[in-house]
């Protein structure tokens, strides 16, 4: 099945173009299914950008999705116009009294900012606080992993002394999980981030299981056994040019940026990178969307019921 989304959203055409089945309003109600409902809590600059990467791998799954686009309410996007933001999105205070199967909480540019500093640290615990009881199953990336595993574990974050940068290789070290079926056991993910979450504290709570990691860049994923929660530190969902993007725009600010590791070919910056995690990004992002649809109620409104 496809993904619904609405057919005037710019990432429609772009889906279309990569072979991504998506749907319209009028072919959703020919069919009598209930689709998942997943929110899109979008905290990234330019949110078309990741609006097309994150609907990109919902909408490889066989099931009916919806996708909700949520913004936080009291933060003005800078990179994203305000006509885009009010034909497409809703914010958290407009869809809180919903339910979602499914939850993804993206990055955000902020990562060297203490926590309690963020200009919307409190509206964001709200939104973590309700994914308890309003979500069936979230997916945090990047920074809203670590804001989020910060907020319900207590786990801190470690400023770099450099930026990591670049396409990593990376252990399966659960291959029985559920949300790693498939995988190779080793991969590369792209990473991108000033800061990092490390074993020794995650591996303080029970209920925390690491399921990938790198020698070099340490963690990668977390699943929450109790919570439905996952915690992806990296970027699986990056375009082939995300890395390159970032680069050529730290290099001609004048900003001190070393070239992405293991990205460009033969590490000259003027070859295409090419995408060697796209697979194991859809791969991820299906066995979660599989794994909600065999746990969640049949009733959207049943969520949170059994807490």
């Amino acid at each position: 099945m496809p993904i619904k989304i609405p057919d005037t959203l710019p990432a429609f055409e772009t889906l279309v173009q990569e072979g991504v089945r998506v749907m319209t309003e009028t072919m959703a109600i020919r069919q009598d299914i209930r689709p998942l409902q997943i929110g899109l809590l979008n905290l990234m600059p330019n949110k078309i950008k990741t609006e097309v990467q994150m609907a990109r791998l919902v909408g490889a799954s066989p099931l009916q999705v919806e996708l909700s686009l949520i913004r936080i309410g009291g933060h003005k996007a800078k990179n994203t116009s305000e006509d885009h933001l009010l034909a497409f999105y809703q914010t958290w205070e407009e869809v809180k009294q919903r339910k979602f199967d499914g939850f993804i909480i993206t990055g955000a540019p902020i990562e060297l900012l203490p926590y309690e500093d963020v200009t919307y640290w409190a509206e964001m615990r709200e939104i973590l606080d309700w994914t308890e009881t309003n979500v069936h199953s979230t997916m945090n990336v990047c920074w809203g992993a670590m804001a989020a595993i910060y907020h319900f574990h207590g786990v801190p974050k470690y400023e770099l002394k450099e930026k990591a940068f670049g396409v990593y290789r990376h252990r399966n070290l659960k291959p029985s999980s559920i949300y790693l079926n498939g995988f190779s056991d080793n991969f590369e993910v792209p990473v991108s981030r000033w800061t990092e979450v490390r074993r020794a504290d995650i591996e303080r709570s029970e209920s925390l299981e690491i399921l990938m990691e790198s020698s070099e860049m340490g963690v990668c994923l977390v699943h929450e056994k109790k919570g439905r929660r996952l915690y992806m530190f990296n970027h699986v969902e990056y375009d082939s040019t995300s890395l390159s993007d970032e680069y050529f725009r730290d290099v001609n600010a004048g900003v001190p940026i070393k070239m992405p590791h293991n990205y460009f070919p033969h590490n000259d910056p003027a070859l295409a990178p090419q995408n060697r995690w796209r697979s194991h990004a859809h791969l991820l992002f299906g066995n979660w969307i599989n794994e909600i649809y065999q746990t969640t109620p049949y009733d959207v409104e049943e969520i949170g019921a059994d807490l």
